[in-house]
C-alpha cells in the first residue's frame, strides 16, 4: 500500500501541473471595450506629444 501512495503523488502532481499548463496557455479573452480603448490611445498621443522634440540636438531618443 505504501508503494501505491508513492506512485500516486507524482501522477496527481503531473495531472495538477498538465492542468495548469493548459490554463495558462490558454488565450486571451478580447476585452472589446471601446472607451478603455480610446482612452488608451488618448494616451499614447499625449505621450508622444509630450517626448516628441525633448532633448538636445545631438541627443538620440533610445528608440
Amino acid at each position: 500500500m505504501g508503494a501505491l501512495a508513492w506512485l500516486i503523488i507524482p501522477v496527481v502532481a503531473v495531472l495538477v501541473a498538465a492542468a495548469w499548463a493548459a490554463w495558462a496557455q490558454r488565450a486571451p479573452k478580447a476585452t472589446g471595450d471601446p472607451a478603455s480603448l480610446a482612452e488608451h490611445r488618448r494616451f499614447m498621443a499625449a505621450m508622444e506629444r509630450t517626448t516628441a522634440g525633448t532633448g538636445t540636438p545631438g541627443e538620440r531618443s533610445g528608440r
